[in-house]
């Protein structure tokens, strides 16, 4: 069967009605994909030029989140440094505290008059050679024996042991602690009590208000400045407790911030738990007090160094946000439909389809009128 033969005016029609149907097809898929580039047919240059950039956006926009991580890290270091700040300004108080208690010595008072400073201890005891008293001031006890002594070196005696401090005001004989603390008075030696004669009852004396409760006030409050720094983790990191950090800014790690951590337990700054002993006298507890200004000095300078990584990593953020939309609007300025464009050429081309298939119409019906004239 041979080739069907159509007339050179069908066959223009229909060429320019499938050219119309393949640009109708072409844009009805750019307004439903919304891309005028989709694949490496349509533009090799523009598709893989455009592939490149939002493969790099992409890469960025994982960055952007381990750099919002960091951020939270920065910040729970921030935070943390802010209440050890506030325990330490706690443990200060503390110890101001301690120093503004003075102590207040109560006497222990003789119950004995003693008519003259020179007397002899012997002349109120029992066997004056072998009679003895011990005097105990903060777990340290010394020993007296009344043998050759007169009251008033008694009293120096009393007066060069440590922490104690006795007088002889007229006839009244009177024993007292320096620190506050409590003083215990016994009889040793043998022959009588040595105690008993000068009127001191044997037993353990109160001697005025000390400064013992604010020492375990101060060391519980080293003890949490070691918890909270132990908790000032985020993700698994902890700046306060020697951990560090690495925030990488591009692809290959080349742009990147190294942040060191600190180890801001109570050794850390340079703080350590104190004793009784060192709050007895206002020198310690003055030491205490400068090394918490220290303290306080070092946690305000890491503050403003947390701060300005802070400021740097939150600047890169932003810079990586804005990058990001820059490579996404230029791979989609290469790919992007023009969805006004891409509509009006479909209304344009409906308006064409319809005008070739009229004019095919009346290709068909010049055909027919031939076809008449031969019949």
């Amino acid at each position: 069967m041979g080739d069907i033969v159509i007339s050179s005016a069908v066959r223009q029609n229909l060429s320019s009605l499938q050219t119309t149907a393949d640009l109708l097809s072409r844009t009805n898929n750019r307004l439903s994909t919304g891309l005028k580039v989709g694949s490496p047919i349509d533009n090799p240059t523009s598709f893989f030029t455009a592939q490149g950039l939002t493969n790099r956006a992409a890469d960025l926009s994982t960055l952007q989140d381990n750099i919002g991580l960091a951020v939270e890290t920065l910040g729970a270091a921030a935070k943390g440094i802010d209440s050890l700040s506030t325990l330490v300004n706690q443990a200060k108080s503390t110890a101001n505290s301690a120093l503004n208690t003075k102590i207040k010595a109560n006497d222990i008072t003789s119950t004995k008059t003693f008519s003259a400073a020179t007397a002899k201890l012997s002349a109120f005891a029992n066997a004056a050679s072998t009679e003895a008293i011990t005097i105990t001031v903060d777990g340290t006890a010394t020993t007296i024996t009344a043998k050759a002594l007169t009251v008033s070196k008694f009293v120096s005696r009393l007066n060069g042991l440590t922490g104690v401090t006795a007088k002889l005001s007229g006839s009244a004989l009177s024993v007292s602690a320096t620190n506050g603390r409590k003083v215990t008075i016994a009889s040793s030696g043998s022959g009588g009590s040595l105690a008993t004669d000068l009127g001191f009852a044997a037993g353990s004396f109160d001697n005025g208000v000390n400064r013992d409760s604010f020492v375990t006030d101060y060391n519980n409050l080293l003890d949490q400045i070691d918890q909270l720094a132990k908790d000032a983790s985020f993700n698994g990191v902890n700046l306060l407790d020697g951990n560090a950090l690495t925030v990488k800014f591009n692809e290959d790690g080349s742009s990147k911030l190294d942040i060191a951590g600190v180890s801001f337990g109570s050794s850390g700054l340079g703080l350590a738990d104190t004793t009784t002993t060192a709050f007895q006298g206002d020198a310690g507890i003055n030491s205490v007090i400068a090394s918490l200004d220290r303290a306080t000095g070092t946690l305000r300078t890491q503050s403003s160094t947390f701060g300005n990584n802070l400021a740097v990593v939150e600047n890169r953020s932003n810079f990586t946000n804005a990058l990001i939309g820059v490579l996404e609007k230029g791979a989609g300025n290469l790919t992007l439909a023009d969805t006004n464009v891409e509509g009006a050429n479909l209304l344009a081309l409906q308006t064409r389809q319809q005008l070739g298939t009229t004019a095919l119409s009346l290709s068909n019906q010049g055909d027919q009128a031939v076809l008449s004239f031969i019949r």
